[in-house]
């Protein structure tokens, strides 16, 4: 195939994914460095590793704090995920977003040749192909987005909504995670640019453009993490947590400090399930993995202290001498961590209020031991559930917003027979394990250069 070119807006589950793909077939990563420059100009940093060049620029504070906390985070991020209550709509952040896709397509231009696939990832950087496409790049050019896309009626609130899809309209092909985001998106194309719209093939024509929406799933890097499960460091991890349980069934959640996890809810789950079973205190522990982000932004900083005030309420009130119900750690861990942290926890609770996919579910699962396999309990309204329950077979699902609906699982799970485990384990493990990063990257720049 064609070099890549990639242009990621985003990291955690993005950048490993992204440089999975770049080391087998080689290209660019461009993007931001995440780095704050001192003057407005910011040189460009070119580094190869492992087969993968990066090239990445510097921000001056201006442009962070517009484009990176300002659009991106307290605009496109909450309104993406139905949080209108938490969306702020500023004009300047809006020209700061505009601004800084402009300066990144100056940049890449000159390292964009004749063959290459240009592939955009994520909502930072919605204007890019528009940007490109105005300064002459005719390559196929296609986009990736990670995160939801809203209903109508939703996205409409977003002042210049039809500018910000029209510069979408000048990629080749847009990928989302789910049918129900790629249909979110032709229901806005159809009613608001009165575009004509193909909704078998997902075939949207517009002013003489024709791009073309469809779904494509994001998997783990299946042999990566595998792998990963063999080493010292997993297999220390694993026997860390077992003996810090003490013969407690594990219970683990592991999530950016992010609002759209529900982790206020879930915990509010958790509490009326020990409302609910006070007898089982000794018989469950919860350890709760939260690693901070985005703690410039002032409703990460209101979740972190709620997250905090809820967690301490109830083990206040059920932690014993030689025990605390709930472990609450701030921090991050390595993927060799989390498999030996995953497959020592008999439940995993992924309870999203919305999500683009949640790859945490998927590894999880990964993660199990085929003849002895943990339970996941899953958000209805992760990206995830449409491939991990199919039939009621699969991943137990709930209501993230039902304290009731979580607590009934936690209680189905801990009681879960081996043979009902097994049978769900079987009905997910094959999909995370062949719909996985290389086929995503395989079926995506297939379906670019066709």
């Amino acid at each position: 195939m064609a070099k890549a070119r990639g242009a990621a807006g985003a990291q955690g589950g993005l950048a490993g994914a992204l440089n999975s793909a770049l080391k087998e077939h080689g290209g660019i990563w461009f993007g931001w460095s995440g780095q704050e420059s001192e003057d407005e100009a910011g040189s460009m940093n070119l580094q190869r590793s492992d087969g993968v060049t990066t090239a990445t620029i510097d921000l001056p504070g201006r442009d962070i704090d517009e484009y990176y906390n300002g659009y991106a985070n307290s605009t496109l991020w909450p309104l993406f995920h139905y949080r209108l209550d938490l969306t702020e709509y500023e004009r300047e952040t809006g020209k700061g977003y505009e601004r800084v896709n402009e300066r990144f397509a100056e940049a890449v231009v000159p390292l964009i040749e004749a063959d290459d696939l240009v592939w955009v990832h994520d909502y930072h950087l919605i204007p890019l192909g528009g940007a490109l496409r105005a300064r002459g790049v005719s390559n196929r050019i296609g986009f990736f987005l990670h995160i939801p896309w809203p209903p109508t009626r939703l996205f409409v609130s977003l002042p210049f909504h039809e500018r910000l899809v029209r510069t979408m309209l000048e990629y080749d092909l847009i990928g989302f995670q789910t049918s129900e985001w790629r249909d979110s998106f032709l229901h806005y194309c159809s009613k608001e640019l009165n575009a004509e719209v193909d909704e078998d093939s997902g075939t949207v024509r517009f002013e003489g453009r024709s791009v073309i929406a469809r779904t494509y799933p994001i998997g783990i890097d299946w042999d990566h993490f595998q792998t990963q499960g063999r080493t010292g460091e997993s297999r220390n991890a694993h026997q860390r947590l077992l003996s810090s349980s003490r013969e407690r069934t594990a219970m683990i959640g592991v999530d950016r400090l992010d609002y759209s996890k529900g982790l206020p809810e879930r915990i509010d789950g958790i509490g009326r399930f020990f409302d609910q079973h006070p007898d089982r205190v000794r018989d469950l522990v919860f350890i709760q993995i939260a690693p901070p982000s985005r703690e410039d932004v002032k409703s990460y900083q209101d979740i972190r202290l709620l997250l905090e005030q809820k967690t301490g309420q109830i083990n206040g009130a059920r932690s014993e001498v030689d025990l605390v119900p709930i472990r609450y750690v701030n921090r991050g861990y390595s993927h060799a961590e989390l498999f030996g942290f995953y497959r020592g926890s008999k439940i995993g609770l992924v309870t999203p209020l919305r999500d683009g996919m949640n790859l945490v579910a998927k590894e999880y699962v990964a993660a199990q031991d085929p003849d002895d396999p943990g339970v996941l309990i899953l958000s209805r309204f992760a990206g995830a559930a449409e491939q991990l329950n199919v039939n009621g077979q699969g991943a137990v699902m709930v209501n993230p917003y039902s304290p009731d609906d979580i607590s009934d699982a936690i209680s189905l799970a801990l009681d879960m027979p081996l043979a009902e485990r097994k049978a769900r384990y079987e009905a997910m493990i094959a999909t995370i394990r062949d719909d996985n990063v290389q086929s995503w990257t395989e079926r995506f720049c297939t379906d670019l250069k066709a």
